[in-house]
Parts: C-alpha cells; structure tokens; sequence
C-alpha cells in the first residue's frame, strides 16, 4: 500500500507546486496525510493540508480542533477554509461540495497539487452512479489519478488502493480520525451503495469492488482514445473564432461523432455541459435549418446559434437598452450597461469634446474611410459578417449627429483619420 505507482511518481516529478491535503480529518484523508508527511520529497517541496469547514454539523468546530490538532502532531501547516454553504437549487451534499471545490481553488497557487483521498472503493461507487445515470465511456471512466484542476493539479494517489487497507494502516500506525455520522444515512445514493449494495454484491463476488475499478480504467482508456479522435474532428470544423464551428465539417461526421464534436466544443468554451436535449435540438432545428433562420438552443445561461454556415456558442448576453444614452470623454474607459466596456488606448486626454454614446435604432449612416458618401450602417456590418446579436450589443459613438464609430468594429473617416493621428486606438470590450 505504501508504493505509488511509477506513472504517478513520474507526473508528481513535473507538476513544480506544493502539495496540500484535503483534509476532512476522516480515516482516508487520515491516513494520505500521515503517508504524505512521512515522505521526504513530498515535504522538500512544501506540504501543508486544508480543511474546509462547512458549519453544516454541531461537532464542525470539534472536527476543525482535532484536524489542526493531527498537523500540530505531524508538523504541517493547516489552513481551515469556513465556507457557506448555498443550498438553493441543490442537495446539501451537491452544495457542498460546490463550496468545497470553490475553497480548494481559491487556496491553490499556479502549478500546485492538491492531493485527495479518493481510494478504490470510491472508484467503484462511482462508476456504479455513473451507470444509473446511463453514461458513456467519459462518464464510465469515473476519477482519475491526475487532472488540471483550477490552476494546478487534482492528484488521487490512493486510487487504486482499497479501503481495508488503509483501515490496516490507520491502526497499525495508531492514527486516530473522525467519523462522521452523515456517512451512515442510507437515503444519500453513495451511502447506499456503499453501505447496501456493494456489501450483497461482494458476498456473490467477492472481487466486485475490484472489478468494477478495472472497468473504469478501461472506459477511462477507451474515453482517451475517443477524445484523440474527437480532437481531430473537431480541429477540422473549427474556424479562427474558437467559438464558431462550420456546419458542413460537423455534417461530414455520423450523429454520433457530432454529439461527442458537440460536447468537446462546449466544454472547451467553459460553458455549462450542453444536455441530451441539446444535442437533439442542434441535430432537429439547427444543422438543419436556412442559413438566414438565426434558430437556436439556450441552457443555463449558455446559447448555441445557427447564423450563415456556422455554429456559434457563448454565453447570453444582453443587448443594449434602446433608450440607453450616454456621453464620454475618452479620458477613463465607459462601463456600458449590458457589462461591457469602451476603452480609448494610447491617448491619456480624451476626445477634447465629449462623444454621445447609444444603441442602435436603426437606419444610421456612417462615411466610411477612403469614401464621400454614406453607407448604411446595417449594410458595412452585413458586409463584415457580425452577427445579429453581436449587432444588438454594438454602442455607437456620435459627434454630434454624425456616426463617428460603431464599437471597435467600424470607424468613419473623422474617427479614423483622428485616432491616426493621435496614435491612438479605440477597443470595444463586450460584456
């Protein structure tokens, strides 16, 4: 039990950070504190623990004493995070663990590790939910033994060591830890698991726990292997905008290779995980539909646009208010109301006169550089393919009646022949 594997040795050796302990106090994360801190390599690079206090239960404040009291024990520096946890929405044990992570993100520096406690058992329990929940080969693969995580390193250096065995080790070692009675209550589906089902599956076979690990480390193989592809698929759909995909790419691969592009490309964006209904609606309404149709699919506060030949992803974001109206002289950047911002670069003394700033109405005019007469507004932003809802956000800049710029995007003669001169260069910044 005591040896880490040699990938995981060779991983540790180039992640440049410290490592800190998430550290409930309970027999696992007991016993990966203990292991750690009697480790010579581990402490030459900085080991400390966290412990994040919930204040959910009565003896949480007893549980932070005996934490920091273990770490005076072993000489290693304890941080107790107090959080808040927000239940609306959410189970107690989901929100939880929402402020749990939030508390380890907010603790970690570039490049540091943080080490859990996560064991074979857990790894089993978790490929079972996984199943219920009807997943494929991703959500199959369960935890794994290294992952980005915030900026540095999720490590689970006990993945694949049974939970008996650190029960041996916690006694043989005279270790002492906290046992928390919410990990007794049956209705909570891990719990059950853990305390109902796997017990009567063991009984049958005894090297079920085992054997349901190994199946995630082969999903987790086969999920590597489909990911390389996907790269690839993806790669050859993509546009330079990192958020627009080319319809005609996706529709050269099957159904299925488009949920997978789909997804790869959500989650690159940092958006919410697009649900099966997502991915349904994108196949029925969107791939589908007219280059001119603007269909779309919205979910937690994310939206997939359809617009000429391309798939387009972002987050909502408001468009201006209509009778919105402002004037700015250039001298400190203009927050606008939908969070965006306009910014005069290079030029400390503004625009001498104050500018008018609004929204667009429709029907503006703007001289573009070079010409003598006006263009349609609506037309030079058609001919430049901004998007419609791009279009919505964009604010106007007036010198007195004329259009001096629409945003960043589109300059007049005055406007540019001005910041020319002056060096200068306005940026539009969208909320």
């Amino acid at each position: 039990m005591d040896a880490v594997s040699p990938s995981l040795d060779l991983l540790l050796a180039h992640a440049p950070g410290r490592v800190c302990v998430a550290f409930s106090g309970g027999l696992d994360s007991t016993v990966l504190l203990h292991r750690l801190a009697h480790d010579a390599a581990t402490r030459d690079r900085g080991l400390s623990a966290l412990h994040v206090h919930h204040g959910l239960m009565d003896e949480a404040d007893a549980w932070a004493g005996h934490c920091a009291e273990v770490c005076r024990a072993l000489d290693v520096p304890l941080r107790i995070a107090r959080v808040r946890v927000d239940r609306r929405g959410e189970g107690p044990e989901a929100a939880a663990r929402v402020a749990r992570h939030a508390a380890f993100v907010d603790a970690m520096a570039d490049g540091d590790i943080l080490a859990t406690a996560h064991h074979r058992d857990d790894q089993a329990e978790t490929f079972l939910l996984r199943a219920l929940r009807a997943s494929g080969p991703d959500g199959l693969a369960a935890m794994r033994p290294w992952r980005v995580f915030g900026p540095g390193w999720l490590w689970r250096p006990l993945l694949d060591t049974p939970r008996g065995d650190l029960t041996a080790y916690a006694r043989a070692h005279g270790l002492a830890w906290i046992e928390d009675p919410s990990n007794a209550q049956t209705d909570l589906d891990r719990n059950f698991l853990r305390h109902e089902v796997l017990p009567l599956l063991a009984r049958r076979w005894p090297h079920a726990v085992a054997s349901f690990a190994r199946s995630a480390t082969l999903s987790a193989d086969a999920a590597d292997l489909l990911a390389q592809h996907d790269a690839r698929l993806l790669a050859n759909a993509a546009t330079a905008d990192p958020a627009a995909l080319r319809i005609d790419a996706l529709c050269s691969s099957d159904a299925v290779q488009r949920a997978r592009i789909l997804r790869r490309w959500i989650a690159a964006l940092s958006l919410p995980p697009l649900p099966a209904e997502g991915i349904a609606q994108i196949e029925a309404q969107l791939l589908g539909a007219r280059a001119d149709a603007q269909a779309t699919f919205a979910w937690q506060g994310a939206i997939v646009r359809r617009w000429r030949d391309l798939l387009h992803a972002e987050y909502l974001r408001p468009a201006l208010p209509d009778d919105w109206q402002a004037t700015w002289d250039g001298i400190a950047p203009c927050a606008l109301p939908d969070g965006g911002r306009l910014t005069l670069e290079g030029d400390g003394t503004g625009f001498g006169a104050p500018l008018t700033l609004t929204a667009r109405q429709g029907g503006e005019r703007i001289t573009l550089p070079g010409r003598t007469h006006t263009h349609a507004l609506k037309d030079v932003l058609q001919s430049l393919g901004v998007p419609p809802w791009e279009r919505r956000q964009l604010p106007l800049l007036w010198r007195r009646d004329d259009l001096w710029a629409a945003g960043d995007l589109v300059l007049s003669a005055e406007g540019d022949a001005w910041l020319r001169t002056r060096g200068a260069r306005l940026a539009w910044q969208r909320g």
